[in-house]
């Protein structure tokens, strides 16, 4: 009888812009469930070694020397579709949470988590799954079930302005911001309201009664 040949293990890449923090993660998953294949101190690092080593599992800091790390989740899906990315974060806000969720992160965990909870998410993710500390996940649904989604007055002010028809650059212009920042906004609006398509996002404003022109622009 032929032996069968042990699973693979799931690949994983740590990426973190302080040494001491890609240590200690590297220690807590030493085990062999995982290999680690690599690590990186930079976003450019991170897409290089995303790309070299597709791992399973992606673990990214969010913030690399202030600058957030949600924009090369692009070019990660890009280089390596299959990768799972999983957020670490300073930050145990829901704001966070969801910027990262919309942004396409499977997974949001704060750093100060405890070490069976990484390993917890670690395993989530590899499996193909999402993770979310139950108390966060608990505050976004929560929030996706009001009505208005607990927009923010800015978003309300830009979800009436996709509902007119304005384009990201009209829209930009308009309200003396960039277009990043307003698709980034588009992007917190999409996963408070639990909606996906345009369509939906100008129903909900149409219910909120938040255009402001009636589409006669």
């Amino acid at each position: 009888m032929t032996p069968q040949a042990p699973l693979a293990r799931p690949t994983i890449l740590i990426c973190d812009d302080h040494p001491v923090v890609r240590c200690g993660i590297r220690t807590l998953l030493a085990d062999d469930r995982y290999r680690i294949v690599g690590e990186a101190a930079d976003l450019a690092g991170t897409v290089e070694q995303v790309g070299r080593h597709r791992p399973t599992v992606l673990l990214l800091d969010l913030s690399f020397l202030g600058t957030l790390s949600l924009g090369v989740l692009p070019t990660v899906r890009v280089v390596s579709p299959a990768t799972r990315v999983l957020i670490l974060t300073m930050h145990n806000d829901l704001e966070s949470a969801r910027s990262s969720l919309a942004a396409g992160a499977h997974g949001f965990l704060p750093k100060d988590a405890a070490a069976a909870e990484l390993v917890a998410a670690v395993d989530a993710l590899a499996a193909g799954g999402r993770y979310l500390q139950p108390a966060l996940g608990a505050a976004l649904f929560d929030r996706r079930s009001r009505p208005d989604g607990s927009l923010s007055g800015r978003e309300r002010e830009v979800l009436g302005l996709i509902a007119d028809g304005l384009t990201h650059q009209q829209i930009a212009d308009e309200l003396g911001l960039s277009v990043r920042t307003i698709e980034a906004q588009r992007a917190s609006i999409k996963v408070k309201l639990g909606v996906n398509r345009r369509s939906e996002l100008i129903s909900h404003a149409r219910q909120l009664r938040l255009t402001t022109s009636g589409g006669d622009r």
